[in-house]
């Protein structure tokens, strides 16, 4: 394709869109686009549907610039997705294909990553029309999609981008940093924590022998709750698994790790639907005592990283009071499991 020739903006584009019709040319070369749309619902990162003229759909991700406030762990997010969907597309998994990712620099002040769009919608936005042998059916073949994605070994434990020191060479170690990061980040943003800085800090410490049971950095997606889920159907047909999208925040470590992002509110592994697909590719897959005080300590952190987000992304109103109010129950929920588990 020639990289010389110019998409055609719509008609009365503003620099923004010859920033997008530039972007395009830059991955795919000649190609036009008839229809650009915002989409709505991510809480990062900007995003757009790309319609074009031959037909196809694709989906255009650009990060906040470097100087927007954001978590140690929020940089060069969408490289981290790049890397989820390419590792995850060799598992047969359904992933959007990475057309392009552009890292932030000279000429580039943001970050920017070129997506094919998957067909359908969100299973959130699906749920009232599903019926229970629907969402039974689609938990199983999710449950079997992540078991899958799960075979993929990173070569260390933690985040794969930047920033240096939120990866290391074992989980205990790695889980150490990212967790310590997200309490930085509350000093940073001066976000009141719901229980003493130096418990949360101590937890990785405390429990490192369950964190050390973990021998194997496996691909994490982190984030498959139903908004990041596509499921799709054709007429009346049965509804199927359409693809994950938004893997921005996977990480190499605990597979099941995964069970916590799948259900932030809830427990997954309490899904007998989703627990039989995952074990249908992974029949080894166990939760005893150690996977269970592992959960514990990942409800934490994840707890903890939405309630310090809170601030920099600036949320207010109704859902700041709720998120406030439920992480600070959500942490003190899990700090008492893990008493009871291993006093």
């Amino acid at each position: 394709m020639s990289a010389g020739a110019v998409p055609s903006p719509l008609p009365g584009a503003s620099p923004a869109d010859e920033v997008v019709a530039g972007r395009l040319r830059q991955a795919l070369g000649p190609a036009t686009i008839v229809r650009d749309t915002a989409l709505t619902g991510g809480l990062y990162n900007s995003v757009r549907l790309l319609e074009l003229d031959d037909g196809r759909r694709l989906v255009l991700k650009t990060a906040p610039p470097a100087q927007v406030p954001a978590l140690t762990h929020e940089r060069g997010l969408l490289g981290t997705e790049a890397l989820f969907h390419r590792l995850a597309a060799g598992t047969g998994a359904r992933v959007p294909a990475v057309l392009h990712h552009e890292p932030a620099g000279p000429g580039t002040p943001a970050e920017w990553l070129l997506l094919t769009h998957l067909d359908g919608i969100t299973w959130d936005a699906a749920r009232d029309r599903l019926a229970p042998a629907d969402h039974a059916a689609l938990r199983r073949r999710l449950g079997a999609s992540l078991a899958r994605i799960a075979t993929v070994t990173g070569a260390v434990y933690g985040y794969p981008q930047p920033p240096a020191g939120l990866c290391a060479p074992d989980w205990p170690a790695a889980f150490t940093a990212m967790l310590r990061a997200v309490l930085a980040d509350a000093r940073r943003f001066d976000v009141a924590l719901p229980a003493p800085p130096g418990v949360l800090a101590d937890l990785p410490v405390r429990f490192g022998r369950r964190l050390a049971e973990v021998r194997r950095p496996a691909l994490v997606h982190f984030d498959a709750w139903a908004g990041n889920v596509i499921v799709a159907r054709t007429g009346s047909g049965p509804w199927r698994l359409s693809g994950l999208i938004d893997g921005e925040r996977a990480f190499f470590g605990d597979p099941s790790a995964e069970l916590v992002g799948l259900d932030p509110l809830g427990g997954a592994e309490d899904d007998a639907d989703l627990m039989a697909g995952y074990r249908s590719v992974d029949p080894a897959f166990a939760l005893g005592t150690g996977a269970r005080v592992r959960l514990a300590l990942y409800r934490v952190y994840l707890a903890l990283v939405m309630r310090v987000e809170s601030v920099p992304r600036a949320y207010d109103g109704d859902f700041a009071a709720w998120l406030d109010t439920w992480s600070a129950a959500r942490v003190r929920e899990q700090l008492a499991l893990l008493d009871a588990l291993e006093p």
